[in-house]
């Protein structure tokens, strides 16, 4: 797909999930901007502005499109300079972000994923991404606190690290569950955490422990 086409292609994408909900513009802009294709391997790049989840190895996905969009909106609602993802995964999460916040923190627990990514954004001209090779588990603690984290895979049950990672109205934006699973937003206030389910969804597990 030449620069022109792929630029059609995002465009189009963009306007999709204007469609089916998404309404911050700054999020769609991104959108339209990110050339999804960068981000997969070739022999499934022609379905790379379908709005659907596919495998980029190791047993990972590359997020549907409007759950990206989904989670970006609601990470903006706090208005962040600096924002924490755990799972770095093809990067393309990370990508819409950079081109958002000021500062991004993102750990991969992958090495070789962490690898292309990181190239990936650099292709991309995307210099305010920290990267980290670790256990999405824990975060990221010498960066903390953060105005903002999201994690791009389920957790069985919420990890309380990152709660504590989380500065005083801060969001932290999570799947959490095994068979069935729920889109929580937790605010970090003065006196607690303030939760609220957005939506089922679908993620892959996140892996807590060994790395690989």
């Amino acid at each position: 797909m030449n620069g022109f086409a792929s630029m059609t292609a995002a465009q189009n994408l963009a306007r999709k999930l204007s469609e089916v909900g998404i309404c911050d513009h700054r999020v769609l802009q991104a959108v339209a901007q990110t050339p999804r294709e960068l981000f997969l391997d070739g022999a499934l790049a022609h379905k790379a502005y379908e709005n659907t989840a596919l495998p980029i190895g190791q047993g990972q996905t590359i997020s549907q499109p409007y759950i990206v969009a989904r989670m970006t909106e609601l990470v903006l609602q706090s208005n962040p300079s600096k924002v924490l993802e755990i799972g770095t995964g093809s990067g393309y999460q990370a990508a819409i972000l950079a081109r958002l916040v000021p500062q991004l923190c993102t750990v991969e627990r992958i090495k070789s994923l962490q690898i292309q990514a990181r190239q990936r954004l650099k292709r991309l001209d995307l210099h305010n991404v920290s990267f980290k090779y670790g256990d999405g588990w824990q975060g990221w603690a010498s960066k903390a606190p953060y105005d903002a984290i999201i994690v791009t895979a389920a957790a069985a049950s919420l990890p309380p690290v990152l709660t504590e990672q989380l500065a005083v109205g801060g969001r932290l934006i999570i799947p959490v569950g095994e068979a069935h699973q729920n889109l929580l937003q937790i605010t970090r206030t003065e006196t607690g955490l303030h939760q609220e389910i957005i939506e089922a969804v679908r993620f892959v597990p996140l892996v807590n422990g060994e790395l690989a």
